[in-house]
Formats: structure tokens, C-alpha cells, sequence
């Protein structure tokens, strides 16, 4: 297959996976440049992300479609955390030798399903030869100036929360490395919380609608060291005294003898959202959310005065993901 050809097949995948509604694209794949049409009321919201094999994934845990599907939620789930509707996405790819083009579309599948997932169209990107299996992606996005959230925020007596249990993707990656066994059905949890995570696009929205809502950060290297951001961002200090910890992540953690709750403070790509709200319009925001999503938004804790972060009275150490700090997968 010559690269031509391989690009005409990845533009019908994404044809057929991008929804009329998306009405904003008016050129995608095929020319030199995508053309949009932006909203005249929101700014633009852009966001890169670069996925690179043996260091963020490994095919031997993961399907093709699996990497398409995570390396685009991570994108999607950056919007998330400004607030903004996803809108369309360029994907530049660094192929080995060693793949085969049909292979790169089963990673354009995975790709295009998650895009659909969240109303994104891929428009555009590049193909190149490469020794190293490399995914970068670019993603825009829109959101009014009044919404955005950003991570500086937050003020002392904000009450931190997140959108889910943490954990399980950790629990997952460690399930695709070795012959755990924690039960069927926390096992499929886990592996699926890994493989296909769910970017809160939806929520995010939610959230951005809310004047209450003053500072927002996406849980992708673990809530160790992303509310340690915020709170940074913020110039304040955070006192951490409840961490929801999923099922799988407290089974996997206990089965080897790990405190459950550093083991979810330290878990990363679980990409649920971390928010800071005002104190007397958290209980009337946590009941709005529930009943809009159907789960509960967890309470974790308060932003204060001062710096650092503590974790029920003693001081948390950055314990996620460091692309510097860490070995590759």
C-alpha cells in the first residue's frame, strides 16, 4: 500500500465515523490544511499530547485499537479539564518499518471510535517513517471566557472533589503485565479502565457551567501530583482527608500488601477531574451532578492558606507519573 493509498483509507475511517453534526469542519482530510469555522462567542482551546512506545504504552498489553482509543482520550480528556466542547483533532504518526498498513488502520479505528465518543473529528496530520512507534496528537477545542476553568483558580476553603474512584487503571496495567487474578468481573473493570478509559467531556462542560467551580485539573499522572498542581496554581496549600479508591484498585492493592489509598494516589491515567468549588455550593453542586450523571461527586478534601499538600495530616509526596523521573513501561 503506498502512502497514498493508506491516506485515502484512513480518510474514509474518519469520514465514517465523524457525525453530520459537526458541522464547524468544512474541509478535513485531503488537502494541505483543515478548514474550520470557529464560534464567534468562545475562544479556542488547544491541546498536544505525544504517546511514544515503550514509554507511555506497550503492545504487549494492548490492542492497536486500544492505543488509538487511550492516545485519544488523553487528548480529549485535556479539554475536559479547561472546559471546552472537543471540536476536531490532527494525528501525526511515527510508523516502523515493522508495521504493516493495515495495522495502522486498526490504531486509526481505535482512534476514530473515541473521537466519535466525544464529537471530535479528526481532520487532518501526518505520516512518517520512524524507529520508534510515536502518536501525536493535537486536539481543539471551544469554551466562552466566561466558562473556563483553569487550575489557578482556587482560593482557601474551596472543597476538592473528583468525578470518580481512582485507581483501576493502575490496577489494570498491572493485570496486562502478569497473571493476576482478582475475579472476572474487577479484572475486566480494571483492564477496561486502562485500555479504554472515558475522558469527562460531558462533565468537564458541567462543570464550566458553574460559577461555583473555580479551578479545574484532569487526574492523568495521579491525584498526588495533580492536586499538588492545582494547588501550586492556585497559590495555596491542600489538605487531602478522603481518596475514593475503585474496587479493583483496593482488591489489587490488598492482594499485595499496598496501603489502597497511596496505591490510588499514585495511580495515574485515570482521567477523572479534579475540581475546587466554593464551600456553601458544594452539597447543591454534588446533587446536581449525581443526578445528571448518575454517580457521585466525591468530596477529597479542602484547598487552604500556605503551600504544600497534606494527606490526613502528614505531608504527600509526588508519588505519580514523571515522564523524567520514570522508567519506561
Amino acid at each position: 500500500m503506498t502512502e497514498d493509498e493508506l491516506i485515502d483509507s484512513i480518510k474514509r475511517l474518519c469520514h465514517a465515523s465523524t457525525r453530520p453534526s459537526m458541522t464547524s469542519v468544512k474541509l478535513g482530510i485531503g488537502d494541505d490544511a483543515a478548514l474550520w469555522q470557529p464560534s464567534r462567542s468562545h475562544r479556542s482551546a488547544i491541546s498536544s499530547d505525544m504517546l511514544v512506545e515503550g514509554v507511555h504504552f506497550t503492545l504487549t498489553a494492548m490492542s492497536l485499537e486500544d492505543v488509538g482509543w487511550r492516545a485519544m482520550a488523553a487528548n480529549v480528556s485535556d479539554l475536559a479539564a479547561i472546559g471546552a466542547r472537543p471540536v476536531l483533532a490532527t494525528v501525526a504518526l511515527g510508523i516502523p518499518p515493522r508495521m504493516a498498513p493495515e495495522n495502522v488502520l486498526r490504531l486509526y479505528r481505535g482512534l476514530a471510535n473515541c473521537a466519535a465518543c466525544s464529537k471530535i473529528a479528526i481532520v487532518g496530520g501526518d505520516l512518517s517513517r520512524d524507529d520508534t512507534f510515536t502518536i501525536a496528537i493535537t486536539v481543539v477545542g471551544e469554551v466562552s471566557a466566561s466558562s473556563a476553568k483553569l487550575r489557578s483558580g482556587g482560593k482557601p476553603g474551596n472543597v476538592l472533589a473528583v468525578t470518580g474512584p481512582l485507581g483501576a487503571s493502575r490496577a489494570g496495567l498491572a493485570l496486562s503485565r502478569h497473571a493476576e487474578r482478582l475475579g472476572e468481573e474487577l479484572e475486566t473493570t480494571a483492564l477496561e479502565a486502562f485500555r479504554r478509559p472515558r475522558p469527562r467531556d460531558g462533565e468537564g462542560r458541567f462543570f464550566a457551567a458553574s460559577r461555583n467551580v473555580t479551578a479545574m485539573i484532569d487526574c492523568s499522572d495521579g491525584l498526588s501530583t495533580d492536586v499538588h498542581r492545582l494547588a501550586e496554581a492556585s497559590g495555596c496549600g491542600a489538605e487531602l482527608d478522603d481518596i475514593p479508591v475503585a474496587a479493583a484498585a483496593k482488591a489489587f492493592a490488598q492482594q499485595h500488601g499496598y496501603d489502597p489509598y497511596r496505591f490510588a494516589l499514585a495511580g495515574g491515567e485515570d482521567f477523572e477531574l479534579v475540581v475546587a468549588v466554593r464551600p456553601r455550593a458544594f452539597q447543591h453542586l454534588a446533587l446536581r451532578y449525581a443526578k445528571r450523571f448518575g454517580r457521585p461527586l466525591y468530596r477529597i478534601g479542602v484547598l487552604r492558606e500556605g503551600s504544600g499538600v497534606t494527606w490526613n495530616g502528614a505531608p504527600l509526596e509526588r508519588s505519580g507519573w514523571d515522564h523524567f523521573a520514570k522508567e519506561a513501561l
